[in-house]
């Protein structure tokens, strides 16, 4: 189970974590958020445990938009899911407007590197360019 952030908690968990932090923005009503979640939580243990002797971890966190509107207003979430990819405390990636799992997955494994199990042949397609262009075009 991935670990729940609040306000008053992002700093500590997030911000001043020495590694990759994935957070997930939600919310209840939100379908898809509910649909991404299982994966979301099986690309954690992958992270964590890539590579042999290299240690890249990956901590994967959800913030609910809803109850946690301060942060969802900072870091400018207009739609859900929206993922914020933190390394050591800085904002450096957003992935927004996915329309399902495997274009996560995709977005996913490039970001990371990582290998997801499922439906390999697709992964080096480039969907994940036009999401993450959108995103860096959205935040600027």
């Amino acid at each position: 189970m991935m670990m729940s952030v609040s306000e008053r908690t992002f700093t500590q968990e997030v911000l001043e974590t020495p590694a990759t932090v994935v957070v997930d923005f939600w919310a209840p009503w939100c379908g898809l958020c509910r649909l991404i979640n299982p994966m979301l939580q099986e690309f954690q243990p992958q992270g964590s445990d890539a590579c042999g002797g290299e240690s890249h971890r990956v901590k994967v966190v959800r913030v609910n938009a809803d109850h946690n509107l301060k942060l969802a207003s900072q870091y400018r979430i207009k739609s859900l899911p929206t993922l914020l990819v933190f390394e050591d405390g800085e904002l450096v990636d957003r992935l927004e407007g996915f329309q399902g799992r495997e274009e996560l997955r995709m977005a996913l494994h490039n970001l990371m590197g990582t290998s997801f199990p499922k439906y390999p042949d697709i992964l080096n397609k480039g969907a994940t360019s036009k999401v993450l262009d959108n995103s860096a075009q959205k935040a600027a």
